[in-house]
């Protein structure tokens, strides 16, 4: 990889600015899931360990630029110093007088947490003023918030402006890995499964996985558009009509290609969009199978989900991003839970691109069983499109 490592630096002594992904569910203030803390130990860890004096930044859900008592991070303070087993101070604001004193009065291996970057403006609109300052007199800059990447920030891009030297820490340089170099010469069959609402929102994951994947799985509410596109009576599905030239485009384009398009052979459908509605499962779309004028497609039928298995079963690389249907409603979740235990028995390098697809792993107890799983939606996704992330192109290079 091209850019520093947090490996070759020499932190001792030295105030590293790292900015974590902090950005944690909260229930009035109680931290529901520190999955993002407990992801970003190993760096803390090393440079508490190589005698940093640790200066720690990070987002917590959407405040508009001013502070916000619901969204601070002090509750992340706290389970972190449960975790570490130590003291981890808190500054009440990221930037100014007061937390500059607290900056300058730290200590190798002690740690500081600053209040929510965006409770200023200038974090989101990545003004260098506002940079500067969070920057401080910062040594070194670790950026280890591989969901923030994708957006140039102050605190993601704009302080490496301001800083000496910048670095990946560990979690960056773990998603470099499985999302660009292990698919650069991917271990074949290489398959991607893609599911989700929109093909508008996968189109260029598509497009650049076209030029790489031997296979596609395509399911959610995504695979109404394409099969919509063909001509099949899809009722009250959820489906994009405008984009059926570009579903055709896509299908054409594997052909030419000699990719393996697969969509689902039938679709699970409901009357009543809620926990506990009867299901019924259409006939298979190559006998003429269509969806009923008063129901909508909510999963892959059982035809889909035999074959699917069929092709998982046979692949050596995966990619996965996106449910085949709303599995969050137990009555509709066959078919991603079939095809997540499809992948965990695969023996595959299975790599499982954020969002909703991690949230399915996990639900099934299968995360365990997966090569890699991605804590960056966006990221992830602007990644395999093959797109520059500016909170990486910023480090400082090897």
């Amino acid at each position: 990889m091209s850019k520093l490592s947090i490996r070759a630096l020499q932190p001792e002594g030295k105030e590293v600015l790292m900015r974590v992904d902090f950005n944690v569910p909260l229930d009035e203030g109680v931290i529901t899931d520190d999955t993002r803390i407990q992801a970003a130990l190993p760096s803390i860890r090393h440079l508490l360990d190589g005698g940093a004096k640790l200066v720690l930044c990070s987002h917590l859900g959407r405040p508009k630029g001013e502070p916000d008592p619901k969204y601070s991070l002090r509750p992340a303070a706290e389970r972190l110093g449960k975790l570490l087993g130590g003291d981890v101070q808190f500054a009440a604001d990221c930037i100014g007088p007061e937390t500059a004193d607290l900056r300058a009065a730290l200590q190798p291996g002690q740690v500081l947490l600053l209040e929510n970057t965006r409770f200023h403006a200038g974090e989101k609109a990545n003004d260098p003023g506002f940079a500067k300052q969070l920057a401080g007199h910062a040594e070194v800059f670790v950026n280890d918030a591989f969901g923030t990447a994708h957006r140039a920030h102050a605190s993601t891009e704009g302080v490496t402006h301001h800083v000496p030297q910048s670095a990946m820490g560990f979690l960056i340089e773990r998603e470099l890995e499985y999302l660009c170099d292990k698919l650069a010469d991917p271990e074949r069959p290489f398959l991607v499964i893609l599911g989700g609402a929109k093909v508008s929102d996968k189109i260029e994951v598509i497009t650049a996985l076209l030029e790489k994947a031997d296979i596609f799985i395509i399911g959610g509410a995504m695979a109404n558009t394409f099969r919509y596109a063909q001509g099949h009576e899809m009722g009250n599905s959820l489906r994009e009509e405008d984009k059926a030239d570009l579903a055709r485009e896509i299908l054409a384009k594997a052909e030419a290609k000699g990719v393996q398009f697969l969509l689902p052979a039938d679709t699970r459908t409901t009357k009543e969009f809620k926990e506990g509605a009867a299901t019924s499962v259409t006939a298979p779309y190559a006998d003429g199978g269509s969806v009923p004028a008063d129901s909508e497609g909510i999963d892959i039928g059982e035809k889909a989900i035999g074959e699917f298995a069929a092709a998982i079963s046979r692949a050596k690389t995966i990619v996965w991003n996106g449910p085949m249907g709303v599995f969050e409603i137990e009555a509709f979740a066959a078919g991603t839970k079939a095809v997540a235990q499809a992948v965990a028995a695969s023996g595959a390098v299975t790599i499982v691109g954020g969002g909703d697809s991690v949230t399915a792993v996990k639900k099934y107890g299968l995360d365990g069983q997966m090569t890699f799983i991605s804590t960056g939606g966006g990221a992830s996704l602007e990644l395999l499109e093959g797109k520059e992330l500016p909170g990486v192109a910023a480090l400082s290079e090897a």
